[in-house]
């Protein structure tokens, strides 16, 4: 089958057809696959790895009984579960990658990222990226009561929401010339990532060679899933019934 790559699932009580999609996935078809990679916001939010929410444990009990099938699941952290940690790899069996990683696809190598980091335009939303991966930040959020911890990111959802409302649309896209410096700083020629929630695969010159950026697209209405084997890569959708 090759090898699999999804992101911006947002998984959430709110959404069940997106999580019973997304285990079907992963109880089915994706059973074939030579490995799985999840680039970011797996979930809608992730307060800790003590996070006990019964729709998130679902679907941590479905990722570890895939990881059990053999076949090698990554995952990277969102702007929505940036606090996935090594409790989260013990509850599924994952693995957590860096943002961004490079890897070996079939003879080409691919970087990964979850792609809000190219969102350079959006001043306002590295601010507070930079502020929430500080492991300072992090380490005081982490002793609040677990109670607290839904409030805030209840809380914080609803600023994203409303932060999203009023920006124009290309400034919370993927910045050419950050695409461009990632890039050139890998020395890669193909970037995969989500974020913008804006499938397509758009194909540009860098420096007199080709080039090529692959976005995923979000779960909320179908899915969606870039698989790439030894014959090229094809991103689908997935329809939902």
């Amino acid at each position: 089958m090759g090898t699999l790559f999804v992101s911006d699932l947002h998984l959430d009580a709110a959404y069940p057809a997106a999580s019973a999609q997304f285990e079907v996935l992963l109880a089915g078809a994706a059973r074939g696959a030579d490995a799985l990679y999840i680039l970011g916001d797996l979930f809608e939010s992730w307060v800790g790895d003590d996070d006990d929410d019964p729709e998130r444990a679902r679907i941590c009990a479905a990722l570890l009984a895939f990881s059990r099938s053999g076949v090698a699941c990554h995952v990277c952290h969102g702007n929505r579960d940036f606090l996935l940690a090594a409790g989260f790899e013990r509850r599924t069996g994952c693995r957590i990658l860096a943002d961004p990683t490079l890897i070996d696809l079939y003879g080409e190598r691919v970087l990964l990222t979850h792609g809000d980091a190219l969102c350079t335009a959006d001043v306002a939303y590295q601010r507070l990226r930079r502020l929430v991966r500080d492991a300072g930040w992090q380490r005081r959020f982490m002793r609040l009561p677990l109670p607290t911890r839904r409030l805030l990111a209840d809380a914080a959802r609803a600023g994203s929401r409303a932060h999203t409302g009023i920006v124009a649309a290309e400034i919370m896209d993927a910045s050419e010339t950050a695409v461009a410096d990632v890039l050139r700083a890998c020395r890669v020629r193909t970037l995969i990532h989500g974020h913008t929630h804006r499938p397509g695969v758009h194909e540009f010159d860098l420096d007199g060679t080709p080039a090529r950026r692959i976005v995923l697209g979000a779960w909320y209405e179908q899915g969606s899933c870039l698989k790439w084997d030894q014959r090229g890569f094809e991103l689908q959708s997935l329809p939902r019934a």
